[in-house]
């Protein structure tokens, strides 16, 4: 691990575009992804494969600290495999999703994966995903971004995303569960959801995916963190 290496923290409630937009700066930079919240769905996934109840702390710790996986990057996406299966469609359901969310709400999981995460920051440089990457995993990033956006907009875009996939889903049911999700993530005692200190919040309710990516392009350039473009 270089400690050395820059870091860019995208933190923010699901659907605000942390996934879309890390991927799109990294592959810009030529910097390494980390997307944390993919390592939450992983550990809820292999614990549903293998009976271990969600509020079972002392296993579900086990679970995450034995995880069995491998991230495969591909041209325009990351294959992710778990113990040997590819699971990159599954750990994006939405009950997967929900799953995840309570396994991440307990300390002994966070413990267990913490140094699994610190472990992805490699020169050149790494963005990082998730909702606690600028409070906890990488307090010491050079740039902290809070991505949001409206749960009214973020619910649209993932229906627009499961219809894509071919999936039914209805609209008022996916706001209603963005909404419990926000609120479990906030309120949870653990690393709750919220902006570090010294973040800078970008809604992007209205902004487009090139212009968020743009926006953080020219951020870390006013850094000195990349070349001006």
């Amino acid at each position: 691990m270089s400690e050395t290496a820059k870091v860019l923290t995208l933190d923010g409630p699901g659907g605000a575009g942390k996934g879309t937009i890390s991927r799109l700066v990294a592959e810009r930079l030529g910097w390494h992804l980390l997307d944390s919240g993919a390592l939450y769905r992983l550990t809820a996934l292999a614990a549903m494969r293998h009976g271990v109840a969600l509020d079972d702390e002392a296993a579900l710790e086990r679970v995450a600290a034995g995880l069995d996986v491998v991230f495969v990057a591909e041209a325009e996406s990351t294959r992710v495999l778990l113990e040997g299966d590819d699971v990159s469609r599954e750990i994006r359901t939405e009950q997967v999703g929900d799953a995840a969310s309570q396994v991440a709400a307990l300390n002994g999981v966070r413990q267990a994966l913490l140094q699994r995460q610190r472990d992805f920051r490699q020169a050149p440089g790494l963005v990082a995903d998730g909702r606690d990457m600028g409070t906890v995993v990488f307090p010491d990033a050079e740039l902290k971004v809070f991505l949001t956006a409206s749960p009214e907009e973020r619910a649209r875009r993932r229906h627009l995303q499961l219809q894509e996939a071919g999936v039914d889903a209805s609209l008022s049911s996916l706001l209603k569960e963005i909404q419990a999700r926000d609120a479990r993530d906030m309120q949870r005692s653990v690393a709750p959801l919220k902006p570090a200190d010294d973040a800078i919040t970008l809604d992007t309710t209205s902004l487009s995916i090139p212009e968020v990516v743009e926006r953080l392009t020219e951020w870390l350039a006013q850094r000195g963190l990349v070349p001006e473009t």
